[in-house]
């Protein structure tokens, strides 16, 4: 397996995290508003992954913490790709 492969597993892992754990609720509610936007579930939860993956950035290149208003944003914003 490779690193993206990798990577895609553990992005994956914490979507399904949040949506059965409904922590934080922004991501089923946005998962439930893009689903009736007619997109499928893969496309969703890729979606909501790239929010994921640029929140996972944002903390490594500046070292700061989790920012979850941040993260809430990005999940608004989606089907637009993520950008903060």
């Amino acid at each position: 397996m490779n690193d993206n492969e990798i990577l895609r597993e553990q992005l994956d892992e914490i979507v399904n995290n949040q949506l059965k754990n409904n922590d934080p609720p922004e991501t089923k509610e946005t998962y439930d508003r893009l689903i009736k936007e007619g997109y499928d579930d893969s496309q969703v939860r890729q979606m909501i992954g790239s929010c994921v993956a640029v929140e996972i950035y944002q903390v490594l290149k500046s070292g700061e913490p989790y920012n979850n208003d941040r993260y809430i944003r990005n999940l608004n914003k989606l089907p637009q790709e993520p950008g903060e």
